[in-house]
């Protein structure tokens, strides 16, 4: 008979990992389905680098250390991690609870948690002339080693906190750093906001990108101010964009099973279980009232999701300890 899991993950990023390692404190048969060739999702495939100040115990913490302990703590349990594997069908099942189907294998699972995020993202491209040809060369959208720009005239774009920490990271290896926003006011955390303003950083706003030039072998940027006529040039060595990502669950929408969602985020409970049996959702890709976009709230997720499970299939068993009292 084929081997039937207890919960199966989908999606491998930092809501998943925890979700897997707190399965296996509470002795599920579990495994991880990640597409990418790597565990971390959006954390360690955009922004490596960039310092997150929403964990827990962690003054601030680089991305990718945080998936190198995530992973650490992850491997002390009999956790399966499948990567390279995408999902292409869920069937629920009457007997087993669902056939997960990948591009490789399929799996039997009692339960499912979908950490799957927002689904397959590419970045929200700059629109202007001529930004495509210079893309990965002098135009970027994510900053993998900050060092590449060592030394260099930097402008990023956008308002938000990725953008906001992008330049505050940036200004101890850049020559000099430049943060242009359509808006006087950025969207990013309060404190970080703080912090730019008392950073080194060049702000400009309101202004939008009009016209890039590569001269020189440098880039020569006109900025358009935004509701007015006023245009302003400078010189740069490379241009960051940080305008968001577009999200596609194109896939998603093709399995057989399909959870209500609204504004394609899957709709939960307070327990995080779906409008389907067995089947719960964890992380970027829920919404419910009160939900906070953060990486502690879906470290929180994880677990009231694998409680819940763990009580419907093994309603004898004994409820989870408290964290001082486990013992790996």
């Amino acid at each position: 008979m084929a081997e039937i899991y207890d919960i199966t993950i989908i999606g491998g990023g930092p809501a998943g990992m925890f979700a897997g390692f707190y399965s296996g404190l509470r002795t599920a048969k579990v495994q991880i389905i990640e597409s990418l060739s790597q565990l971390g999702g959006q954390v360690s495939a955009l922004y490596p680098e960039k310092y997150i100040h929403d964990v827990a115990g962690f003054a601030g913490i680089k991305a990718v250390e945080l998936i190198s302990q995530l992973d650490k703590q992850l491997r002390q349990l009999p956790v399966d991690v499948r990567l390279n594997e995408t999902v292409t069908d869920l069937i629920q099942q009457d007997e087993n609870g669902y056939k997960i189907v990948t591009n490789k294998e399929t799996y039997l699972s009692k339960a499912v948690i979908l950490a799957t995020g927002v689904g397959a993202f590419s970045p929200r491209r700059l629109a202007v002339s001529g930004a495509q040809e210079l893309e990965n060369r002098r135009i970027f959208y994510t900053v993998a080693h900050p060092e590449q720009f060592r030394d260099k005239t930097v402008l990023i774009a956008g308002g938000g906190d990725s953008a906001i920490d992008t330049a505050l990271m940036l200004q101890e290896t850049a020559k000099h750093v430049y943060l242009m926003h359509r808006r006087t006011q950025f969207r990013g955390m309060e404190h970080s906001v703080e912090l730019l303003q008392n950073s080194a950083v060049e702000l400009l706003t309101p202004y939008l990108l009009k016209e890039i030039t590569l001269d020189n072998d440098q880039l020569l940027l006109t900025m358009k101010e935004v509701k007015g006529e006023h245009l302003l040039q400078k010189r740069v060595d490379d241009v960051i964009v940080n305008y968001g990502f577009i999200s596609n669950n194109k896939t998603i929408r093709q399995w057989q099973v399909q959870p209500s969602q609204e504004h394609r985020m899957f709709v939960v409970d307070r327990q995080m279980k779906t409008d389907l049996p067995l089947l719960y959702a964890i992380g970027d890709g829920v919404d419910y009232e009160g939900k906070l976009d953060l990486i502690a709230t879906a470290f929180a997720e994880g677990p009231m999701a694998v409680s819940a499970i763990m009580k419907q299939l093994y309603p004898d068993r004994r409820g989870p300890l408290h964290s001082t009292s486990m013992d790996l």
